[in-house]
């Protein structure tokens, strides 16, 4: 049973007839199992297999045409040969940051990646993200604003993973982000935890695709994600390794306007007990 409002929801529902002593039907029991979040995730399991076929067959086509197409003689042409070489090339390294990123989310995801807490400036953090995406930024003519932050503010962390989620937002920002646009930075304390934000003025997203942002492969306008390359899976990794430091992550967009990420960490991470990840928090506009 599927109901709509106020939210949708799926129920099993398993009816018993209570009998009298002379066998007649005198009532019914009816037990619901919610198995909405079931459903989530078995559909969510779906669409990763069908996406990450996808994107696995793409590029292995393109090298396997272009692999037969230089056996079958264009090797010895040089107007072409280089070429076509080259795209084999691309793909091949479309494949390998694939996998690298299957792998980083697979090795979060099941607890196996190993997290090297220390105390760490979170100016220093935001410069070396900030200079880690410069060349891409400057090729595309948008500019990168850093707000100053309190030299005093540190934050224990795996400087690694959060260099990694930080240049992931600001890759994605970059490629949304029109010539001429404007990403900026900052990170603040905020009650006992340090809060970064990835601001862009790009198109902005759209509400109803908010609350499946976080997942692998979901593109908000698929052609033109693949056309700007990445893998599809930028923020699934920082989600989760936002998640493993026992942090959130959320995410606020205009159309029009602009979207801002934001994600908040413990000052002291590694001293945390350890417990389940909570859950991302996601905010439509």
């Amino acid at each position: 049973v599927q109901i709509a409002t106020p939210n949708q929801r799926s129920w099993k529902v398993s009816c018993t007839p209570i009998l009298s002593k002379k066998g007649k039907v005198q009532a019914v029991a009816a037990v619901f199992h919610d198995i909405t979040e079931l459903e989530r995730v078995d559909r969510v399991r779906k669409d990763f297999v069908i996406n990450v076929s996808h994107e696995l067959r793409t590029p292995l086509a393109a090298i396997q045409g272009y692999a037969e197409t230089l056996l079958d003689g264009a090797i010895d042409d040089p107007t072409i040969n280089r070429r076509f070489v080259k795209i084999v090339w691309q793909n091949a390294e479309r494949l390998a940051q694939l996998t690298a990123d299957l792998m980083t989310l697979s090795q979060v995801e099941v607890n196996t990646r190993e997290f090297h807490f220390s105390p760490h400036s979170v100016g220093e953090i935001l410069q070396e993200a900030g200079d880690s995406i410069s060349m891409i930024l400057e090729k595309k003519s948008v500019a990168l604003e850093i707000d100053p932050v309190d030299p005093s503010l540190v934050v224990e962390c795996d400087s690694g993973a959060i260099h990694q989620v930080l240049t992931n937002l600001l890759d994605n920002a970059a490629k949304y982000t029109p010539e001429k646009g404007t990403i900026v930075m900052r990170a603040e304390a905020s009650g006992e935890g340090v809060e970064f934000s990835v601001r862009d003025t790009g198109a902005g997203i759209a509400a109803e695709h908010i609350p499946r942002l976080f997942e692998r492969f979901y593109r908000v306008d698929k052609a033109r994600s693949r056309a700007l390359g990445g893998t599809g899976l930028g923020l699934a990794i920082a989600k989760h390794l936002v998640l493993a430091h026992r942090g959130t992550i959320d995410v606020s967009s205009v159309l029009g306007e602009g979207t801002t990420f934001t994600f908040r960490l413990p000052l002291y991470a590694a001293s945390v007990a350890p417990m389940p990840a909570p859950q991302s928090k996601l905010i439509p506009n």
